[in-house]
């Protein structure tokens, strides 16, 4: 008698035996695999935006070195708001930004070339130029080492739908609160923005001998991060001549509120657009109200060369999208993170030249 051993059928319709997942344990493996991911995202996102600070960090090392080829050949570091020389009365208003004036220093000799720096700066803000077979507007052309890549708004600045301007990250530092009294010097009258300037290392119209930073090149600020398209507040005068203590102070002075245009002119020297002071530590809020809206300004007393005797004061806070705080580039060249947690007064030790502070470690 044989005995015949039947094999398992393999057909889906025999009872017991299935193919493929149920509909509950598809639904687990994707609910797992959702939580991996969520799990991962944070880690990626993380990884991604150290990077970002890094390549930040480099821009601000490369800026830093370009003013010191600067002052290599010049014998000064790199003022801001430089005058033209032509003998234009109105062109007197617009002073060139010291990101303008590091052009050659950066490997943009061709873009430098174009400049004629002997015209006030709006005389740039609209001129066509040939640049890699195209016809673009020079003021409006972006530089790339100037724009953080954490930078949420890196885009052109529009005039209606034309390019107008491009925005920058990095402010050279024009000192504590006080920028520059145009009415101080009796060679105004010759020589149109020569008067006193603030405690910065980059300072308005006039470059500063590398001998003049006696509090040390190792401890003075050149350089920090700014956000584009930063509102402020501009021309309202009545500064006080001592240093605020709170943001609300600044929020409440007067002035005309431009809600958007902040750190967006790379050819404009004025401290608002081109430069930052260290009346308040990185990324303190400044929340200012208009129409109903909170904003975190920036505010300048008065522009320079809107005024032939009003002195300029800012608070135009050095501000970062890297979390916990700033890039900065020292007037030695070398570049360090400073928290948003530095004691105030280290802050406003660093960034005068001669004060006679002691800078603590940062």
């Amino acid at each position: 008698m044989r005995t015949e051993f039947l094999r398992p059928s393999t057909s889906p319709n025999v009872r017991g035996y299935r193919v493929g997942f149920t509909l509950v344990e598809l639904l687990v493996v994707i609910a797992i695999i959702g939580i991996l991911i969520g799990m991962l995202l944070p880690a990626v996102q993380q990884v991604r935006e150290a990077a970002r600070r890094v390549s930040c960090a480099n821009n601000c090392r490369q800026l830093g070195l370009a003013a010191l080829n600067y002052e290599s050949a010049r014998q000064k570091l790199p003022p801001s708001w430089l005058l033209p020389t032509a003998e234009d009365p109105g062109a007197n208003k617009d002073g060139w930004s010291v990101q303008a004036q590091l052009l050659p220093f950066l490997e943009q000799a061709n873009l430098s070339s174009e400049i004629d720096f002997t015209l006030g700066y709006k005389n740039a803000a609209n001129k066509y130029i040939g640049l890699d077979s195209e016809n673009v507007v020079l003021a409006a052309t972006k530089i790339p080492g100037y724009v953080c890549p954490s930078e949420v708004r890196d885009e052109v600045r529009l005039d209606g739908n034309e390019p107008e301007h491009y925005p920058l990250n990095y402010g050279g530092n024009a000192g504590v609160w006080f920028v520059f009294d145009p009415n101080v010097s009796s060679l105004n009258a010759l020589r149109p923005g020569v008067g006193e300037v603030g405690q910065g290392s980059i300072t308005t119209n006039q470059g500063q001998d590398i001998g003049a930073i006696i509090d040390g090149t190792s401890n003075t600020l050149m350089f920090s991060e700014v956000k584009a398209y930063t509102p402020y507040v501009r021309d309202g005068g009545g500064a006080p001549t001592t240093p605020p203590d709170t943001p609300s102070e600044v929020a409440g002075l007067s002035g005309d509120f431009k809600e958007t245009t902040g750190h967006t002119e790379q050819v404009d020297g004025r401290s608002h657009q081109t430069s930052f002071t260290a009346l308040f530590t990185p990324n303190t809020e400044v929340i200012r109200v208009e129409n109903g809206r909170e904003f975190d300004v920036d505010w300048t007393s008065q522009r320079e060369g809107r005024s032939a005797d009003q002195p300029t004061y800012a608070a135009v806070t050095s501000r970062s999208y890297h979390s916990g705080g700033v890039n900065v580039t020292m007037v030695d060249g070398s570049t360090h993170f400073v928290t948003d947690a530095i004691d105030r007064a280290n802050w406003w030790a660093m960034a005068t030249r001669d004060g006679g502070e002691i800078v603590e470690e940062f």
